[in-house]
């Protein structure tokens, strides 16, 4: 992007979400970045590869005024091989940092250790990225917690992680360098963009604002408990199927650590909902810090959606969303037999693109062949929503994580009842908060994970009851209009920018 200024009200910094990937995370960036026009915005990209991204899928708006991307796992060329003498000072700095990072990550020793190693690899500091890759120092601490700590044989895969894990740090340091100053920095999770967060309260000391949509830390265990390429050396005899890899445990604690420095380093930590907001304070957040604002959205864009719709609801579920696994669209898929058996009509659609895991796509279009349903279930790609919503009947999310979905709000906002797994704030968003919220109404169904039998009743329960289903989207629309008008969310954003100095006016 050319876009650049010469200040910035709000530096947002973003790992694998706007504006190169759709969905609820970079909707909400969307929105947030267009609630404030007099706010002039920039971001960092933070994503794995350039080419894992296609074009980007926002038109930015005129107040976004930079844009930088970084690709941590791009090849890149290393510093050249030569003899490098590493500072006994800085070395024995991060022995101590990692000392902590193995017995204790929440030592009140872990931030300063790391304070003094993040300003020991700046520019002209004592560990430049050719230390860390070729000194005799670095050797002998990898030789040695290898030795102390490792439980894999492979001292070669341990070499590779060790450098793996650590090269992004210099990675993010080099690119502050590049960016223009900024009032708040505003990180829209922990792992790599909240790194960044705290690198750069360190190094340009500004206010630094925390918003986590779902919660990190967790979504990353997620995909690591899943990853086929961590190794796992062990021969058979030797692995004791209750204990998972050693590279695995440590790729865990890597990102539990990166969460607890970032919480940390905050000035302000915000989650969408209690429950999310109590995890962040179990993983080392200082409760005063922490405050709940949920999602918002623009109630305006999605009420005329409503005189749109079928007299009778349309026997079509619909899952928007990533055809990605943490999304469960599998269970979705398998609910859709023991639908058609009582409702032959019914359709399930899924809305959302398929090439973030093209083979879990693949996967899922074989699973409804496999099922003799392929005719009945729809993969559309992404959708515009405005066109979509008056369509269907049901919104399904059937995922093993997730938030406070927009997807259901917006679902909402078109008097769409839901069917959602137990998971983030779904069962909030179904049947409310006690008090009022609860008196609404149940605006759908909350499932188990992983149980199609019981999404296919759910759903049942709704498109064969019309009255029921009426009383749902009432409910829907009841809740959406009271709690979740994005006008909500601005107003409590534009709070804390002002009280951080980001709104001048």
């Amino acid at each position: 992007m050319t876009r650049k200024a010469p200040e910035l009200d709000v530096l947002l910094l973003l790992e694998g979400t706007y504006p190169y990937v759709a969905g609820g995370v970079s909707s909400w960036v969307h929105a947030l970045i267009q609630g404030y026009p007099q706010l002039r915005f920039g971001a960092v990209f933070i994503g794995s590869r350039r080419e894992d991204y296609g074009a980007r899928r926002y038109t930015l708006p005129e107040n976004f005024v930079f844009l930088e991307e970084l690709y941590l796992f791009a090849t890149e060329a290393q510093p050249p091989v030569a003899p490098v003498k590493a500072d006994p000072q800085v070395i024995e700095n991060i022995r101590q940092l990692h000392a902590c990072y193995v017995r204790d990550r929440r030592s009140d020793q872990l931030p300063r250790h790391f304070a003094r190693a993040i300003e020991a690899i700046g520019p002209g500091g004592r560990l430049d990225h050719a230390t860390f890759l070729y000194s005799e120092g670095a050797w002998e601490i990898i030789k040695d917690f290898y030795r102390a700590h490792c439980t894999d044989p492979s001292f070669v895969d341990y070499f590779w992680t060790v450098r793996t894990l650590h090269t992004p740090f210099w990675q993010l340091r080099t690119v502050i360098e590049r960016l223009p100053p900024a009032r708040i920095y505003h990180a829209v999770s922990t792992g790599y963009a909240g790194l960044l967060g705290l690198m750069l309260k360190q190094v340009r000391p500004h206010p630094f604002l925390l918003s986590e949509h779902g919660i990190y830390v967790k979504e990353r265990k997620i995909d690591l408990f899943q990853a086929q390429w961590i190794k796992d050396n062990r021969g058979a005899f030797e692995r004791d199927p209750g204990q998972i890899s050693y590279f695995r445990q440590l790729w865990i604690r890597f990102f539990e650590t990166l969460g607890y420095l970032t919480y940390q380093a905050a000035d302000e930590i915000v989650a969408l909902y209690e429950a999310n907001r109590q995890r962040q304070i179990h993983d080392g957040a200082p409760p005063e810090r922490t405050q709940c604002i949920p999602n918002g959205i623009d109630i305006a864009r999605y009420a005329p959606l409503r005189s749109q719709r079928p007299a009778a609801p349309p026997p079509i579920l619909c899952l928007i969303g990533r055809v990605v696994t943490i999304k469960d669209v599998k269970t979705y898929i398998r609910a859709l037999p023991a639908i058609l058996e009582k409702l032959p009509q019914a359709e399930a659609w899924i809305a959302g693109p398929e090439d973030e895991d093209p083979a879990y796509a693949e996967e899922c279009r074989a699973l409804a062949k496999s099922l003799e349903v392929a005719d009945k279930v729809k993969f559309l790609g992404f959708q515009k929503l405005t066109d979509l919503l008056p369509k269907i009947g049901l919104v399904v999310l059937s995922s093993i994580s997730e938030a406070l979905p927009l997807v259901v709000l917006e679902g909402y906002a078109a008097g769409i009842p839901a069917v959602c797994t137990d998971v983030g704030s779904c069962r909030q968003l179904v049947y409310g908060l006690p008090g009022e919220d609860a008196a609404l109404g149940a605006s759908g169904r909350i499932v188990r994970i992983a149980d199609p039998e019981g999404l296919a009743q759910a759903a049942l329960e709704l498109l064969t009851d019309h009255a029921a289903w009426q009383a749902a989207s009432m409910a829907a629309i009841q809740r959406v209009e009271r709690y979740y008008d994005q006008d909500m969310m601005f107003a409590r954003y534009r709070e804390l920018y002002r009280k951080h100095g980001a709104w001048q006016a």
